[in-house]
């Protein structure tokens, strides 16, 4: 039995689905326009050059929820899955994850977004587990901005698929093969422990570590 790890954006998505939420709110006119859109480009830029405070962003991102009740929270999120997730979900991502399924591989995503956000992502991608950055919640579901434990980022990654796999009494060493498809630098240390690294639709900065360690490059989509 083999497993197989998938990071989300940009890798199963031909977009930044946190990213994507933070414009959606602006959209909508839940948060202010001018404020919110640039500290939002602020950090993706950050992400994008491998240089982003995980911890900083996610008590952004967390804050700007805890602004919010969980019931309208839970509505806007069902209109962002039929206006942005469903339109961008591609068929040779469901192929991949499909390929895995068949091949009876235990399969998750693991991915630095945090789990409101990506929960329905997986949910839609037929993937039942999930490794995503976890947000403090009160005991009736609200979320109070402040994250549980360590970010789902970077080695972060490993610490929490070793968490997970432990639970089971496993650990990546359990199985002939494992593999992790990511798109981003930042997943270098993941990528780096697993039997088969995939550098999938990778940025320039992962594409050149791929090529100079011969690992496979995958594109499942153009961005």
């Amino acid at each position: 039995m083999n497993i197989a790890l998938f990071d989300l954006d940009h890798t199963l998505l031909p977009l930044d689905s946190d990213y994507e939420w933070g414009q959606f709110l602006v959209r909508i006119g839940a948060v202010n326009s001018v404020t919110f859109a640039e500290r939002n480009a602020v950090f993706y830029a950050q992400y994008e050059a491998g240089t982003l405070d995980p911890v900083e962003y996610l008590e952004f991102a967390l804050g700007t929820l805890a602004s919010f009740p969980r019931a309208q929270l839970d509505a806007w999120h069902r209109q962002y899955m039929q206006e942005v997730i469903q339109p961008a979900i591609c068929p040779a991502a469901l192929d991949l994850l499909k390929r895995h399924r068949d091949a009876g591989d235990l399969i998750a995503i693991i991915t630095a977004t945090n789990r409101f956000v990506t929960a329905p992502i997986a949910k839609a991608l037929g993937v039942d587990n999930l490794i995503a950055a976890e947000p403090e919640l009160t005991p009736d579901g609200q979320i109070t901005g402040k994250l549980r434990g360590v970010p789902t980022s970077g080695p972060g990654k490993i610490v929490h698929a070793q968490q997970w796999l432990a639970a089971m009494d496993k650990s990546l060493q359990s199985f002939d093969r494992s593999f992790f498809y990511s798109d981003s630098q930042n997943d270098i240390p993941l990528l780096s422990v697993v039997t088969d690294p995939v550098a999938t639709n990778p940025n320039a900065l992962l594409k050149a570590h791929a090529e100079a360690h011969g690992w496979p490059i995958l594109n499942l989509f153009d961005d």
